[in-house]
């Protein structure tokens, strides 16, 4: 595997999924994970998480980047490709079987719903095959063992979230019956072999986190600080994304999609800015940034339990 490298002092990152285009949601968080490592002299950078190539749209990434560099946000080394990084992910796999904390699983979906209990992020896999030996000759997935014992992280903006994995998730999937690396996994690998220090990211996530924490843990990896951003929702409480049928940004007139952007987080640029231009938007937001100032809509309990 890459020897994971020394981290500066700050490092964090933007990875947008590239199967449509950028919106307001997608604008918020990639406004405050940059202010977040500007406003400390860190870096950021851009990762495209385009694991699942049926839900990738092939022009999507580049139509990504252009609206970030037409929206003033300059971004730090090389864009990260998910896609082209099954050996990174194929080696974490292949040294979490060799300490046997993973096993084959044929279950189906279906097997799994009829069988087990909601937790916190959908069903909870019973175990079916975690004890047993299965045919690996049929097409199978491959999950990672967890236990109860209680993971916990202290989110910049959420506050203290515990979870036990065995519990309230169950042994997760790493690689999918169709040989698609999960995103749990591939997350954890790119931040670890990025070097990131800080995650900002939709709190969508947060329950999720405690299962990177455990792969982190696994693989020796470090663990990075997290803050999690609240989302941008539609007039029916919806996250904005491609299901919700959100508009576009318009990259032609973005100051005024980044004065919204900077209200949503709290932020309280003066009046007058919007007239000032993109760089001095961007000055005077870096220079006041003011992440206590983000409100905290954490998700409800049953989606992430808080201490």
């Amino acid at each position: 595997m890459t020897p994971i490298p020394s981290p500066p002092a700050y490092r964090g990152r933007f990875a947008p999924s590239p199967t449509g285009p950028l919106h307001a949601g997608s604008l918020a968080t990639a406004v405050g994970s940059y202010l977040e490592a500007r406003s400390r002299q860190g870096e950021w950078l851009v990762r495209m998480e385009d694991l699942d190539p049926s839900r990738t749209r092939p022009a999507a990434a580049t139509r990504i980047l252009g609206v970030l560099e037409r929206f003033g946000m300059q971004w730090d080394g090389e864009v990260l490709h998910q896609s082209r990084r099954s050996e990174a992910y194929r080696a974490a796999l292949a040294l979490l079987e060799g300490r046997g904390m993973v096993y084959p699983c044929t279950c189906s979906r279906r097997e799994i719903a009829h069988s087990s209990i909601t937790g916190v992020d959908g069903p909870i896999y019973p175990g079916t095959c975690r004890d047993h030996r299965v045919d690996t000759s049929r097409a199978h997935a491959m999950r990672v063992r967890t236990d109860n014992a209680v993971v916990e992280i202290v989110d910049g903006i959420c506050g203290v979230i515990r979870q036990r994995l065995k519990h309230d998730v169950g042994d997760f999937v790493l690689r999918r019956a169709d040989g698609v690396f999960t995103y749990q996994l591939a997350v954890v690998v790119d931040d670890a072999e990025q070097g990131v220090t800080h995650v900002v990211r939709g709190s969508d996530l947060l329950a999720s986190t405690p299962r990177q924490i455990h792969l982190q843990h696994l693989l020796g990896y470090p663990t990075p600080a997290y803050m999690h951003l609240p989302l941008v929702v539609n007039v029916h409480g919806e996250k904005l994304g491609k299901q919700t049928h959100a508009p576009p940004l318009d990259p032609s007139d973005p100051v005024p999609w980044l004065i919204e952007a900077l209200h949503f987080l709290g932020q309280q640029p003066p009046a007058g800015l919007a007239e000032s231009g993109l760089t001095a938007i961007w000055e005077w937001a870096t220079r006041n940034w003011k992440p206590g100032s983000i409100p905290s809509r954490c998700p409800h309990a049953s989606h992430a339990r808080h201490a």
